[in-house]
């Protein structure tokens, strides 16, 4: 874990939990795309860039999920370095707590204001508004969470976030976290698009084509959404329908899942609502579901 890995001529990864990306800018200088989960990973990240004699300029967040920016306060202020992220992101990055309070839909209690969904907060500048550094591309990627992007070297790297995960991630959590279900769908038809010598997905492993994998997770994304559909042939409240989602994929329900699972569950029930699949119905002072 924690390995450096060369990905092209200017371009490595560092093998983690949320891989993270590096471009070398100049004689030495680099910047990183996401800085992992913590200040530990920050604390590995910085241990790797001195054996290399790398100083770092700055960091460009994919995103602003707490395993993508977790160790930007710790390498901010060891270094100095500036922190990018596009739009609404670099809020949520100066902001952690937004994370878990648009998860949970309100003041998030004790148990979902942890590291694994709220980081310590950075100095983010606005990617959208002030570009990326010289050499770097952004790759627009947005549904999966609200603006996401991905980065493109020189060398034809493309760092791709959270744009699809592993098949064994796919088997082991069933219901990705999808913020757009509409948009998360037609990233996946543009990840397969993009013309890359390398594609580095945060949570699959690298390859040259991406594209089996990117079929194959919106293969699975149309499963659960035709799940939750199905679970709507009768009128089903949110609560009953995230637990009928559980009991079919033989899941357990705790208060993180609660959190991730059912945001993405009322995103599948928005799409299916605003492409005319189901009827949001007000009954005995209940929000119900119905396919139509």
């Amino acid at each position: 874990m924690y390995e450096l890995i060369q990905a092209g001529e200017r371009s490595y990864y560092i093998e983690c939990p949320a891989k993270i990306g590096i471009f070398l800018a100049g004689e030495g200088e680099v910047y990183l795309i996401d800085s992992g989960n913590d200040k530990d990973a920050g604390r590995k990240v910085r241990q790797i860039l001195e054996r290399n004699s790398w100083r770092l300029l700055g960091i460009v967040n994919t995103h602003s999920n707490a395993d993508h920016i977790g160790g930007n306060q710790y390498l901010q202020r060891q270094t100095g370095c500036r922190v990018f992220a596009p739009g609404v992101e670099a809020d949520f990055t100066r902001h952690p707590i937004l994370e878990p309070s648009f998860l949970y839909g309100g003041y998030p209690p004790g148990l979902l204001r942890h590291k694994f969904l709220m980081a310590q907060p950075s100095a983010a500048e606005d990617a959208e508004a002030c570009g990326l550094p010289a050499g770097l591309e952004i790759i627009p990627l947005p549904g999966h969470f609200f603006n996401m992007i991905g980065v493109k070297t020189p060398d034809g790297t493309a760092f791709i976030a959270d744009s699809l995960s592993s098949a064994a991630t796919l088997e082991k959590y069933r219901f990705p976290f999808i913020y757009d279900v509409g948009a998360y769908l037609d990233t996946l038809e543009r990840v397969k698009g993009l013309d890359a010598a390398l594609f580095v997905p945060a949570h699959a492993p690298a390859c040259a084509d991406i594209a089996p994998l990117a079929d194959l997770n919106r293969e699975h994304v149309m499963e659960v959404c035709g799940l939750v559909l199905d679970l709507c042939a009768e009128p089903r409240c949110f609560e009953e329908i995230l637990k009928l989602s559980f009991d079919r994929y033989g899941l357990t329900l705790d208060f993180q899942q609660y959190a991730l699972v059912g945001s993405t569950i009322r995103s599948i029930l928005a799409w299916h609502l605003d492409s005319g699949r189901c009827e949001a119905l007000f009954r005995d002072n209940r929000l119900l579901w119905r396919r139509i």
